[in-house]
């Protein structure tokens, strides 16, 4: 019996070489080119690194579910459904933590090359079928980022930090102030105390 065949010293080996499967790709054998085939998808995938703004985003690896509908149509596949994913940040009014789950609607064809709905639209208004497959990650992602809040808040209310000591203005007492001295009298106000200090009553007077 032959023995099995090694990979030559110095090559990379098959499983190396092999690339790593796209989470994110459906194919679309099993759905077909019939108008009106349906499939369902409910898959759950790693979020990837990059699906954030400023002062918030969805943590990289977190799971983002998706729940959707394949529907072979005329011009292409559409994919309708939902998508839900967990968001971290950064409250930009109080800089605590902030944590959410996004909930969000999606819908978007994929046109099959040489369509009527590719050779009418512009590139980057359309997304198309490759081969016998669609990438569903940059769908996924432009509606998750596009519904993220530009400026984040812990609650709906939040009075953010005190300009005076830098607390959280929800955790001080109602009656929280600071005595305000304007810079230009500041000297003269440090003045005045140091005087009174020096002039209290029972001090020792000077002969």
């Amino acid at each position: 019996m032959p023995a099995a065949p090694t990979d030559r010293p110095g090559a990379a080996s098959t499983h190396a070489r092999r690339p790593a499967a796209n989470p994110w790709a459906v194919e679309l054998r099993e759905l077909g080119r019939r108008p009106g085939s349906m499939q369902e998808l409910d898959r759950t995938i790693p979020a990837p690194a990059d699906w954030r703004l400023e002062l918030i985003g969805v943590p990289e690896g977190a799971p983002v579910h998706l729940r959707l509908r394949l529907e072979s149509v005329m011009e292409g596949v559409l994919v309708s459904g939902d998508v839900e994913v967990p968001v971290e940040g950064q409250c930009a009014r109080c800089l605590d933590p902030v944590e959410d789950t996004l909930e969000l609607d999606v819908q978007e064809l994929f046109a099959y090359p040489g369509s009527t709905t590719e050779a009418t639209s512009e590139e980057d208004e359309v997304r198309l079928v490759e081969g016998e497959r669609i990438d569903l990650e940059p769908m996924v992602r432009d509606t998750v980022v596009l519904a993220l809040p530009l400026s984040p808040t812990c609650t709906e209310d939040c009075a953010g930090l005190c300009a005076g000591c830098g607390q959280r203005v929800d955790d001080l007492p109602a009656d929280h102030s600071h005595e305000l001295v304007d810079p230009r009298w500041a000297g003269l106000a440090g003045r005045f105390t140091t005087g009174a200090v020096a002039d209290r009553p029972g001090d020792p007077e000077e002969n």
